[in-house]
């Protein structure tokens, strides 16, 4: 219903059709109650109570409810309406009855505010965060236990408290600092008595919170932890990448340092990453999460004896979308394997070839080669190494398919060769590094200039229109790229099946999309 007049004549033909002694609701934006003598509408606490009152009266069995929406909550016919899932209107609330839910919050702070008597205020539902850790490897926490002053820290000129380098591991369970009576047995900082030293150490956190910021400056000694003219050159971090938790606590732990450091005057950002990126996680070969206790760990280090480091990143890389991850597998990973001896042996190859390449042989090289440069570019940019692999492999088909023929020793081949052991570098660099010494190229592969493609030259000189009748696909036609909307509409009218879907009817328009499709639309008899 809309209006007034509309709900009005609703209430009206709902009390002319109500029996006394009963009651009914209309529930929406608005509640109204009608009985036999009269209407009541549900806008004010008062209202509330009279309401329920009156119900009682009517019908006793009501009477555990307190409020006419507890009341309406005891008919089955009503919870459904009285469920909301996304914000519904103010009711009981005097000027704000009626107010949508989504600018609810907003006014009524304001009105709040402009009375003086509230305000708003963001709640953050931290807690303290527990760093003790039973382990070695970590953050020592200087604090001493004295029998005498109780939990001492340590001088802060004696700061930072170092781990020692001849701790023994035993299989007790503990951690090693605790029988280290080197590290263990001090003195109190406070009355110079005998005292023990915390054998706990600080959350992994507290170090790789702001572990990039000690980066640039490694071996900087001063009060503070980083040089900050080398920090206002390298900082903030452009891209970070890592595992799920870096998602969560470690980007709220960094965040939390870079703040501090911000208020403290390091630095003067307030994000530690421009970027952040994270990885997915690689499962077992049953597509379940690597465990001991499922009998499915992969140990990398097997593969990397049998078919080398290369051969694993590689095969890691292409294992499926880097943010999602995927599964392991043994002949996945001997497919990888395969592969790179392929580019091996187009890279090593010594052929001799007498003929002299044709201008179009030259051409449909460097055009193979330079549409592999920007595809595999751009997939790299986006993070998305397991198409970038794919590229490579289809650019290394290619050179196998053409190897031994006259393109092989020109300059438009060693360019390809050059591109593919440069676009492979970052993946299998060893492998990479060795192809570039044995093509001739300065040390090393891994200083040189990323490949640069021609848009030109990666123009492809073919391309396959879709020819479509009202829609639907009648034939797919090879055209020059460089047709115009002219040429290809005469083309695509020429083709016999559109032609035959054409008879007997008149042409209403032709959509040309460039490089894609050509759709004619006939008009409707």
């Amino acid at each position: 219903m809309r209006g007034a007049d509309q709900i009005g004549q609703y209430l009206a033909l709902l009390r002319s059709s109500l029996r006394p002694g009963h009651w009914a609701s209309v529930a929406g934006a608005r509640f109204v109650f009608v009985f036999d003598d009269g209407v009541m509408e549900l806008d004010s606490v008062a209202a509330d109570r009279a309401i329920v009152q009156r119900c009682h009266e009517i019908d006793p069995a009501t009477g555990s409810a307190r409020t006419a929406m507890a009341l309406l909550a005891q008919q089955p016919l009503y919870q459904d309406v009285l469920y909301h899932h996304e914000y519904g209107t103010m009711i009981n609330s005097g000027a704000f009855t009626g107010t949508p839910g989504e600018t609810a919050k907003a006014d009524v702070i304001r009105w709040l505010d402009s009375q003086g008597v509230g305000h708003a205020e963001v709640n953050y539902r931290l807690h303290d965060w527990l760093i003790s850790r039973q382990r070695m490897w970590g953050a020592p926490i200087p604090m001493v236990y004295c029998e005498k002053c109780g939990i001492v820290p340590v001088p802060y000129e004696d700061l930072p408290v170092l781990l020692p380098d001849d701790a023994e591991f035993l299989p007790t369970g503990e951690s090693p600092l605790k029988y280290h009576q080197g590290f263990l047995n001090t003195t109190c900082p406070t009355c110079g008595g005998p005292a023990t030293r915390e054998t706990d150490t600080m959350d992994t956190f507290m170090c790789s919170s702001w572990y990039h910021y000690a980066y640039v400056s490694p071996y900087h000694a001063g009060d503070v932890p980083f040089d900050q003219e080398e920090g206002k050159y390298w900082l903030p971090v452009d891209q970070y990448t890592g595992g799920v938790e870096h998602a969560t606590m470690h980007l709220l732990y960094t965040r939390f340092f870079t703040k501090a450091m911000r208020d403290m005057g390091l630095v003067d950002f307030d994000e530690p990453m421009l970027r952040l990126f994270s990885q997915g996680m690689i499962l077992g070969e049953d597509n379940e999460k690597m465990s001991k206790s499922r009998g499915n760990v992969v140990n990398p280090d097997d593969f990397v004896r049998t078919l080398g480091a290369d051969a694993v990143r590689a095969f890691i890389m292409f294992i499926g979308p880097w943010e999602l991850g995927g599964s392991w597998s043994t002949t996945g990973i001997e497919g990888i394997y395969r592969f790179l001896n392929r580019v091996w042996s187009v890279v090593t190859a010594e052929v001799a070839v007498a003929d002299h390449p044709s201008p179009a042989q030259v051409s449909e090289l460097r055009r193979v080669t330079h549409q592999a440069i920007r595809d595999t570019t751009r997939e790299y940019e986006a993070f998305k190494f397991n198409t970038a692999l794919a590229s490579l492999m289809k650019f290394n088909n290619y050179l196998l398919k053409v190897q031994g023929t006259a393109v092989q020793g020109t300059e438009a081949w060693q360019e390809a060769l050059h591109s593919l052991v440069l676009m492979l570098a970052p993946i299998v660099p060893h492998m990479a590094e060795e192809l570039w010494e044995r093509l001739g190229g300065a040390y090393s592969v891994h200083d040189q200039r990323w490949p640069q493609y021609d848009e030109t030259l990666a123009a492809d000189e073919v391309i396959t229109l879709i020819v479509q009748v009202n829609g639907r696909v009648r034939a797919r036609m090879d055209v020059p790229a460089s047709i115009d909307e002219a040429g290809a509409r005469d083309a695509a009218l020429a083709q016999d099946n559109v032609r035959l879907h054409l008879e007997g009817q008149e042409i209403g328009q032709i959509v040309y999309v460039p490089g894609r499709l050509v759709n004619i639309v006939t008009k409707r008899r």
